[in-house]
């Protein structure tokens, strides 16, 4: 008898091991069900298999590994970061779980709780390169570079040829100012990879920050070859904009691109929203990063400020940092709804501006950093547009209209955009006039001679080309009391100019250099100049803006893309139009003519100080009317049925 308790608990034993097993047995069934479905790109299938194979056998980390990333696939990411925690908590030494996790948490936008992920494998797990490359990405995220470097080299320390680990690696040093030695790490990935478009691109845009010209014309001629044979999977749109590129050249760029990254986000399902009733308050979306102290709130908040609610429901989609800055606050004052982004997914934030019934979605960023197009890729609203962030045309199919103006969207070149074309009277460009305009400081405490000519541009150092420098040069020497006032925005590229200047034979005295200030005081000292010189192919823009606000003439060549005509539209709405030039000889010329004639100079600052707040270009009031008005043409089409078609000014 002493026996039979143990024996029977032993059968016992062995019952709930045998169901265990069947349970197990059943469980991997599903388990490699849903590996044929995920091979087979059936994700919703897969999600369904994994999930009945973690309900059968919880405690099984693979199986919750597929299963998060199926829900991933799905961009499920709160429940694919929910299944992943499971995962990574059963077993801290598994390297896929740990990396599955973080990168469910960055997907969204969430890189402190990723770096806490990262940290918290178990230190004695061997680290692969991909660990390192996602662990450094985070790090840059957060803007954390000097430590995101040390993880970017142990990457390729494992696996010297990894691409990402090289690329990433050159985004670092490019944040740091090292551009001359970012473009040496792009110019490892594009020897791994002969028809990179983007390395390619970024080997160009990185000797442009540095303004190092000895083989531009070879690696931008590289480019464009690579981009005509269509053979790279992605391209830089905005550093070509940059680059001796045409409008034809630019679309080809942008589709590609778009193609790539834009590849697989679907549409929310369901209908859009019927339209607004005739006489119903139209809901316009602004999508940005840059609703804090940059230049397109600077740009935009007087706009803001200005639209009709009478006729307009005005939300902003922020996911921008926040900076506590007084433009922050008038921009968040500007608006009836701001709504904080910056945590969400994409698909998230698309559905909240679903749910808000967005009828107008204007994207604010375009191909430039920070940019979440993806957004617009799940068509959150029935009329999406793209607008002033980015001066060129997208290549995707969700986004409908881009905004611009004659000058700089002429219909003539409706074929070079993918986007309908929508006008604004005079210029694209909202101004703020409510901002001040300081005194000038004083010239001595810039380090500008007293009664020298100050030719000046404020422009950034990647657009600075090296035929637009020669004509610099050559209008230095035929003024030889002038000097040459530029931005510095890196040490690098000042160097190389003034070595530049010498070899065009000009003392690189003449040049003078302006470090970054704030806002109010760069139009302070902007007043001390006496001539803005543009750039081309890329030309001023804000700072066009600026040294027009400031009373400063410009001169600049318009040139046969969005970017390189911008100065030229903001000259027509400042009734300067005279100072727009088509070839750079007569750029050349026109600088000469009116850097030898003071009093000239003198008579166009004073028109301008004249006009300050009556021309269209500073006109906020009529601006934000212009603007609703083409608003309200985009959604009368879609009220009578009809669809986005080109709204000449």
């Amino acid at each position: 008898m002493k026996h039979a308790l143990p024996m029977a608990l032993n059968g016992r034993f062995a019952a709930q091991q045998a169901a265990h097993g069947r349970r197990f047995a059943a469980a991997e069934a599903f388990w490699r069900k849903g590996l044929a479905q995920a091979d087979a790109l059936d994700w919703a299938a897969a999600e369904h298999s994994f999930a009945r194979a973690v309900e059968l056998a919880p405690r099984d980390v693979l199986f919750w590994i597929n299963l998060a990333n199926a829900q991933r696939k799905r961009g499920e990411f709160r429940t694919a970061t929910e299944s992943a925690r499971r995962a990574f908590e059963l077993d801290r030494a598994n390297l896929l779980a740990c990396k599955l996790y973080a990168t469910c948490l960055s997907q969204q936008h969430r890189y402190e709780d990723a770096l806490a992920v990262y940290a918290a494998l178990d230190p004695a797990t061997p680290r692969d390169h991909e660990y390192h490359v996602e662990y450094g990405e985070a790090l840059y995220q957060l803007n954390r570079y000097l430590d995101a470097v040390p993880q970017f080299i142990a990457a390729f320390t494992c696996k010297p040829d990894y691409l990402p680990a090289h690329a990433r690696l050159a985004n670092t040093l490019a944040r740091m100012g090292m551009h001359e030695e970012a473009a040496e790490c792009y110019r490892t990935v594009a020897v791994l990879a002969p028809d990179d478009a983007q390395a390619l691109g970024n080997i160009v845009h990185q000797t442009q920050y540095a303004c190092r010209w000895d083989r531009l014309a070879e690696d931008e001629q590289r480019l464009h070859d690579v981009i005509e044979r269509g053979v790279s999977w992605q391209t830089p749109p905005f550093a070509y904009l940059a680059m001796d590129s045409t409008a034809r050249q630019q679309l080809l760029c942008a589709t590609t691109s778009a193609r790539w990254e834009f590849q697989g986000i679907a549409p929310l399902p369901g209908a859009h929203h019927a339209p607004r009733a005739e006489g119903e308050r139209v809901r316009v979306g602004y999508l940005s990063s840059d609703f804090h102290h940059h230049a397109t709130a600077m740009l935009m908040v007087d706009v803001l400020e200005q639209h009709d609610r009478a006729r307009f429901d005005v939300h902003l989609y922020s996911y921008s940092l926040q900076d506590n800055s007084a433009l922050r606050q008038r921009v968040i004052d500007a608006s009836e709804h701001f709504i904080e982004v910056g945590e969400l997914s994409n698909r998230d934030v698309a559905e909240r501006i679903r749910a808000d019934g967005i009828d107008i979605l204007v994207d604010l960023k375009g191909f430039t950093r920070g940019t979440r197009m993806h957004i617009l890729g799940h068509r959150p609203a029935p009329i999406q547009v793209e607008y002033l962030g980015y001066p060129g045309t997208t290549g995707t199919p969700f986004i409908d209209y881009v905004i611009g103006d004659p000058v700089v969207t002429p219909l003539s070149m409706a074929d070079c955009y993918s986007e309908k074309i929508a006008q604004l009277p005079n210029t694209y460009q909202p101004n703020d006039r409510r901002r001040p305009l300081p005194d000038a400081t004083p010239r001595a405490a810039l380090g500008l001679p007293d009664e020298a000519l100050v030719l000046c541009c404020f422009n950034a150092n990647y657009k600075i080309s090296p035929q637009v420098f020669e004509r610099w040069c050559a209008i230095l020497r035929a003024v030889p009391d002038s000097v040459l006032w530029l931005y510095e925005a890196n040490v690098q590229a000042s160097r190389n100019l003034l070595r530049e200047a010498q070899a065009h034979g000009v003392d690189p005295a003449r040049l003078v250099f302006a470090p970054f200030v704030a806002q109010q005081r760069h139009i302070a000292r902007l007043r001390n100049a006496d001539l803005f010189l543009d750039t081309l192919p890329y030309n001023a823009h804000t700072t066009a803006s600026d040294a027009l606000w400031a009373g400063v003439p410009l001169v600049t060549c318009a040139g046969g893309t969005f970017a390189s005509r911008v100065a030229a539209s903001l000259l027509r709405a400042a009734d300067m139009g005279e100072l727009v030039t088509t070839s750079l000889d007569d750029y050349q010329a026109l600088a000469i003519a009116l850097a030898s004639d003071r009093p000239r100079l003198a008579a166009l600052r004073a028109r301008l100080e004249a006009g300050r707040m009556t021309v269209p270009l500073f006109d906020s009031t009529a601006f934000a009317r212009d603007l609703e008005a083409l608003f309200a043409r985009m959604a009368e089409r879609r009220r009578l049925g009809l669809a986005p078609d080109h709204l000449p000014a």
